[in-house]
């Protein structure tokens, strides 16, 4: 018989490496502990990187240039938790202004706002995601532009937008329809909302 290890393992390697992987995608190998202890057992053998509690990779490695282990991104991790606990998530803080290329600045720590369950996450030496809940209406959007845009706004604040962010802005909203965009404008505050119709006049 195959040991909740061996399965595991099989399971992993059929589907690829660059994944990033939960005890809960092994349920049916075992009991919970049994399974924990298979995932600390194959990232003591390095053929995982446990990233943070709980959740664990199967890391891609590029032997062409010799970078070695690629990581993946946080967004990539955080995304792989909402897609988990089936919860929605949209980027804030420097990070979203990052993603619209509002800021230069990368942040260590990623800030998402949730409808699903508020934590912090540490990932490696001084990193970590931040998922803050929200009211599900906030993130009711249809367009994601459109949830990102009002997310960076709110962030920099009306008082505090300056010409080099309105030159930004309009070249971003120059790649979608103006329809897109305001389909969701009963969302957005209002000052967002006249800002946004006068980069597309």
């Amino acid at each position: 018989m195959q040991s909740i290890e061996d399965k595991i393992f099989v399971k992993i390697k059929k589907s690829g490496r660059g994944k990033e992987y939960f005890a809960s995608d092994f349920m049916a190998y075992g009991e919970s502990k049994a399974i924990s202890k298979a995932l600390a057992t194959l990232a003591k053998k390095e053929i995982l990187i446990k990233l943070a509690t709980g959740i664990y990779y199967y890391p891609k490695i590029d032997k062409k240039l010799g970078l070695g282990i690629l990581y993946p991104s946080l967004e990539t991790v955080a995304q792989a938790i909402s897609k988990r606990d089936k919860a929605r998530i949209v980027p804030t803080g420097l990070y979203a202004l990052n993603r619209l290329g509002l800021s230069t600045q990368v942040p260590a720590n990623f800030v998402f706002l949730t409808d699903g369950s508020p934590r912090r996450i540490k990932i490696g030496k001084g990193k970590g995601i931040l998922f803050k809940h929200t009211a599900p209406k906030n993130l009711a959007f249809k367009s994601d532009l459109a949830m990102l845009l009002t997310f960076a706004l709110k962030e920099i604040t009306q008082e505090r937008v300056t010409a080099e962010h309105l030159d930004r802005l309009k070249y971003v909203l120059q790649q979608t329809p103006k329809e897109h965009i305001l389909q969701d404008a009963k969302l957005m505050p209002a000052w967002i909302k006249k800002l946004i119709m006068t980069l597309y006049e």
